[in-house]
């Protein structure tokens, strides 16, 4: 049966800027993939990779350039020899798991071999900023268990962030996400203080490139990669200097290839993170099916946007929930 291909970008505004080490974001424009073939549909959404120059033009444009091959009839795993990890493959590849999805009438999560989608203990991002606003924005989280605290880089501002979400959510599990703001000289200023307050995770704390900055730095909690790999080649190169592998499917290109990584991080002895590049539900439930497999999750993402597709993920005590009327069998688009 022919194959139908459509293409779009949205511009995916956030509800109120976000800041990060570097970076400060109004918006996360994704490009949005979708496949009929008759009565059926499958959709994929992808942000890219905005450090490495993966944008959704470019996707948009690459995507375009191949419109004979997808529509001729593309599956998966032809699919990772076509195109290289990145926002482009991601889309389309989500977009073929639920257009299977929807032809046999098969959940999603099923079909990546799960016996059940249960509810995940997700955390909750809290942008770079004051202290306080950041303890006040933290707090706003209602029935939050986990939480994600963004840094900047700068250890002392940082040490105070940490203390006064801490003083406000004594008993939340708080992981801190350094965006690559630290070296060699700063990270012991602040990794005390992380333990003083029982944070449990540092990710990604040094440059992408940087990875050598970690070399004689003493674990004294768990430290993620993010930047620092991105796919199953460099999970392989750079693994040894990480506790934890944080999946992105944005950055390895799709479901399939996360589903492998998460596989082969275990055999490599790693805890495994599942993350977002923000996004809409959309972008969400494929990588909540990842999360099945994964000790960390931080899938909250569409919480930030101005405006969410229906039906939603939904997110309550500190859980995020996603059914098939979301993305699978059921889905309506």
């Amino acid at each position: 049966m022919r194959t139908e291909l459509e293409l779009r970008n949205e511009p995916l505004r956030l509800s109120a800027p976000f800041r990060i080490s570097g970076y400060v974001f109004e918006a996360m424009p994704a490009t949005v993939v979708t496949l009929r073939q008759g009565r059926y549909c499958g959709r994929g959404e992808a942000a890219g990779v905005y450090y490495n120059d993966d944008h959704p033009d470019a996707m948009l444009a690459t995507l375009e350039s191949l419109r004979p091959r997808i529509e001729a009839g593309l599956d998966r795993t032809a699919l990772q020899q076509l195109l290289p990890p990145g926002g482009a493959r991601n889309a389309l590849d989500c977009a073929l798991w639920e257009l299977e999805s929807q032809r046999t009438g098969t959940p999603v999560w099923r079909l990546a071999g799960l016996d059940e989608a249960r509810p995940l203990l997700t955390t909750f991002t809290v942008g770079a900023d004051a202290p306080e606003a950041m303890a006040e924005r933290a707090a706003a989280y209602l029935g939050a268990r986990a939480l994600k605290l963004k840094l900047t880089g700068e250890a002392e501002l940082d040490c105070e962030r940490v203390r006064a979400v801490r003083r406000r959510c004594p008993a939340a599990w708080i992981g801190v996400d350094a965006n690559q703001g630290y070296a060699a000289a700063t990270l012991p200023l602040l990794l005390p203080v992380l333990v003083e307050e029982g944070v449990s995770l540092l990710e990604q704390p040094c440059a992408r490139g940087r990875e050598s900055d970690l070399d004689g730095i003493e674990h004294v909690l768990p430290i993620a990669a993010d930047e620092s790999i991105l796919d199953l080649a460099e999970l392989e190169a750079r693994h040894h200097r990480f506790d934890v592998i944080n999946i992105k499917l944005d950055k390895c290109g799709g479901l399939t290839e996360g589903l492998l990584m998460a596989e082969r991080a275990r055999a490599l002895g790693k805890r495994v993170m599942v993350g977002n590049m923000c996004g809409t539900s959309l972008a969400a439930a494929p990588a909540f099916v990842l999360g099945q497999q994964c000790d960390v999750v931080d899938l909250d993402g569409p919480l930030f946007l101005a405006r969410d597709r229906s039906p939603p993920v939904r997110y309550a005590d500190g859980y995020i929930r996603c059914g098939d009327e979301v993305w699978g069998p059921r889905a309506v688009p």
